[in-house]
């Protein structure tokens, strides 16, 4: 690829997240008490945009929010990460994207996400962006805007001879034409089994996993969480990667964080497997933060 104005595009969701400490997650019409609330600048292609910026990859944006407190308050959050937004729609009509994630104890979490305006985005003007920015050699998309804006992005990045990175969260069947066109698909366990349609509870199930997942035809990786990861690149032997043992305050931003480290490895020449054991010693810090520590803190390592 020729020389490009970034070093990761990221087209996605932009969702302001309204954070609440709880002792555990409520159970059907229980009403559970919480000891904390926050709000937190999220969606999971604004995660992966800042936090590629946060490690200084020259990093753009695509996406879309509302005319609203809250796409106020995204916007902001991108230009103080140096997130290039140009490309970030203001919607009059849908408002901006939310969630309400709900933080136990124990550190794991539940999430329920409102797209709002993430579905307000044109698939032809997503394409367009990619090419108005100059592009970059990767591209890094989800599964939170349709899928027709992720094949039409994907079209041009590959035309300018960009990789792929899909991080296919949450699961959903994905289309033909943008199964054949990512080179890389990130997932965790939960949705390697949904697209997969195996039981993935274990490395040894990741690696089974493999094949259903299109290891063919791209690299793959599954994320296991404390249980490391599993690393497939196409048509190769699969390595597992064990994960760096920390002390777990919060894993919500946890598979962004990793993203977001992954896309900058690959865009400086490392080798995938080299890049996402980077990448999860990254995520390894990220969960050992409290989320308010995590905006100001230094992910090198």
């Amino acid at each position: 690829m020729t020389l490009s104005s970034f070093d990761i595009i990221v087209c996605g969701s932009l969702h302001l997240d309204i954070m609440v400490d709880a002792p555990h997650l409520p159970r059907v019409d229980e009403t559970a008490v919480g000891s904390a609330w926050a709000y937190k600048c999220g969606g999971k292609g604004g995660n992966q945009a800042v936090m590629s910026a946060k490690l200084g990859a020259r990093t753009a944006m695509i996406g879309r929010v509302g005319q609203d407190d809250f796409g106020t308050r995204l916007l902001a959050h991108l230009d103080r990460a140096g997130v290039d937004r140009r490309e970030v729609g203001v919607d009059a009509q849908a408002g901006s994207g939310m969630s309400v994630a709900i933080v136990e104890t124990s550190g794991d979490y539940g999430a329920v996400i409102v797209s709002g305006s993430n579905l307000a985005i044109h698939p032809d003007d997503a394409g367009e962006a990619f090419e108005r920015l100059g592009g970059a050699p990767i591209l890094i998309l989800q599964n939170e805007v349709p899928d027709a804006v992720n094949v039409a992005i994907t079209r041009r990045a590959r035309n300018a001879g960009a990789r792929v990175i899909l991080n296919a969260a949450p699961a959903r069947p994905l289309s033909a034409d943008l199964d054949q066109a990512i080179d890389i698909l990130v997932v965790n366990r939960v949705e390697a089994g949904m697209l997969g349609g195996l039981g993935v509870n274990s490395a040894e199930d990741a690696v089974a996993s493999l094949p259903a997942l299109g290891q063919d035809r791209r690299d793959v990786i599954v994320t296991l969480g404390g249980g490391g990861l599993v690393v497939g690149p196409k048509g190769q032997k699969a390595q597992f990667i064990p994960a760096t043992p920390v002390s777990v305050v919060s894993t919500h931003g946890a598979g962004d964080c990793f993203i977001g480290a992954l896309g900058i490895g690959l865009a400086r020449g490392a080798a995938l497997e080299a890049a996402a054991a980077k990448a999860s010693q990254i995520a390894a810090r990220f969960v050992s933060l409290p989320e308010a520590a995590r905006d100001a803190a230094d992910f090198s390592v």
